[in-house]
């Protein structure tokens, strides 16, 4: 054999012998360790099995005792819950022994109360019946029945209460005198001697003059056609009749009666007279009398001191100019008004700038009432309103006639004022039928009363005196009466200014020396 070949051969066997040899070695390495892993794994597991059913031991050992505790804490619990509702059930016991007692008292007192209520009744029947029997006693005494006694303490008690009334009325129209009297006094005096004014009267027509009676039937013209033309274009009525040298204007708008005056004294002056021709001069006399109205406003301004008024008013203002009522004119009535208003507002502390406008405006609406419907208070309301004057304002003009009840001080002093200027003497006049009619308006009135004999009307209607029957109207009655005459007036009659109401008893006895 070839030594090479039988080297490798020998060297192959000895890689196999020593690669067998290194498996067995390995092998039984390997197994010696997986039996010890096998050993330590069994001895793990033991241990663990031990330690749970130690920790189970454990834990049944702490529940048991936790159950223990709850156990005993719910017995305790249930124990003293048992206390509790046995000391309920002996308080419950002891307020139902209470509660029959009382029922037991109140039983007997209802027994008590029904047996003094039946003495009672039959004590009130005693009573009613030694009533009955002494009422006899007394009627058959006094000579008078039940009802007339009755009607006898009536008339008794009503005689003391009005003795009373009258005593407590007297009471405070001396208290009220006392503080108000003397202050009102002063301020109104000194109100009326700081402002007095000139009246112009006017009334429903115009007179203008002309120089011959020639020119009258110029006027007229050819089948009155001067005249219609006039009448037309002014809206008033010309009166020629036969008084000499005279021309009559009438109209109740004072604005158109003087537009118609002024054109008519302007053509007798131009002398000529056709249609034409009185159209260019009363298209002339109506810018005239409005430059005259604005004129007049303004002046009116100027002379209150009243600053700040809307054109519109100032216009307004001016054609009261032309407008009366009585026969005192409007503007200087409003002038007054304001002049009055203002001094008594500086005595009393009230704003004077307010005042004096207040009073001024307080007659605005009589510039509209020939051509808006409504009274003057309520067109002057809506004037006032129009042209965004102060709500105080607007107030005291509504209630410078007491409309409404004036509710401030503004409001009492316009109406005052009002009141000085309008009852001043010589300031208003009205026709004999109307003067008549009030003074015999004001005398039913105030002897639509029992107990007067006569009334009288004096001093143009500012004073009534009352004649009572003495055996009727005693004295304290007397002021009641005065006093309900005086709402009645009040409340039924129109009057400037105010009436005195004089209520007179009298008794005379007479006798004759023989």
């Amino acid at each position: 054999m070839n030594p090479i070949i039988s080297s490798i051969i020998g060297a192959a066997a000895g890689i196999a012998v020593g690669g067998l040899a290194g498996f067995l070695i390995r092998k039984s390495v390997a197994e010696k360790k997986i039996g010890s892993a096998e050993e330590q794994a069994r001895h793990i597991l033991e241990d663990a099995i031990k330690g749970a059913e130690s920790a189970k031991k454990e834990s049944i050992i702490a529940a048991k005792e936790e159950i223990f505790q709850l156990k005993r804490e719910t017995d305790f619990d249930i124990k003293e819950r048992r206390k509790e509702v046995s000391r309920l059930e002996r308080r419950v016991a002891q307020k139902e022994e209470t509660l029959d007692a009382k029922l037991d008292a109140m039983e007997k007192k209802e027994a008590a109360l029904a047996e003094k209520h039946a003495e009672a009744d039959s004590l009130k029947e005693r009573v009613k019946e030694a009533l009955e029997a002494q009422m006899v006693v007394l009627e058959k005494t006094a000579g008078l029945t039940r009802e007339d006694a009755k009607a006898e303490l009536v008339a008794k008690l009503d005689s003391e209460m009005a003795h009373e009334t009258a005593l407590k009325i007297a009471e405070y129209e001396e208290k009220f005198k006392d503080e108000a009297d003397t202050r009102a006094r002063d301020i109104l005096s000194l109100a009326i001697q700081r402002f007095a004014a000139d009246h112009v009267s006017e009334v429903a027509i115009s007179v203008v003059q002309i120089p011959s009676d020639e020119m009258k039937g110029r006027i007229i013209g050819r089948e009155g056609r001067n005249i219609r033309t006039i009448e037309n274009l002014t809206g008033v009525e010309l009166i020629i009749d036969d008084t000499p040298d005279v021309i009559t204007v009438s109209g109740f708008d004072p604005v158109r009666r003087e537009i118609a005056r002024i054109a008519l004294e302007k053509l007798v002056a131009d002398g000529r007279i056709h249609p034409a021709r009185i159209e260019e001069m009363v298209e002339k006399a109506r810018r005239d009398v409005d430059v005259a109205i604005k004129q007049a406003g303004e002046k009116a301004v100027f002379e209150t001191g009243v600053h700040g008024l809307h054109p519109e008013l100032i216009k307004l203002l001016g054609r009261m100019k032309y407008r009366t009522s009585y026969g005192q004119n409007a503007l200087r009535h409003s002038i007054e008004v304001s002049m009055l208003a203002g001094v008594m507002a500086d005595e009393m502390g009230i704003d004077v700038t307010m005042a004096k406008r207040a009073g001024l405006l307080h007659d605005i609406g009589k510039a509209v009432t020939a051509e808006a419907e409504g009274s003057h208070i309520q067109l002057g309301v809506d004037i006032a309103t129009k042209y965004r004057e102060n709500k105080e304002i607007i107030h005291a003009i509504e209630a410078h006639h007491n409309d409404v009840e004036p509710k401030t001080t503004l409001a009492f002093i316009v109406q005052a004022a009002d009141a000085i200027s309008a009852a001043r003497p010589g300031a208003r006049r009205e026709d004999v039928e109307n003067y008549i009619k009030r003074l015999q308006k004001l005398e039913e009135v105030a002897g639509s009363f029992d107990g007067i004999e006569k009334t009288f009307a004096i001093q143009a209607g500012r004073e009534v005196r009352i004649m009572v029957k003495p055996e009727l109207v005693d004295d304290d009655k007397m002021k009641i009466l005065a006093r309900d005459i005086a709402r009645k007036i009040e409340n039924e009659l129109e009057y400037p200014g105010q009436i005195k109401v004089s209520v007179i008893r009298e008794n005379r006895t007479v006798d004759y020396a023989k």
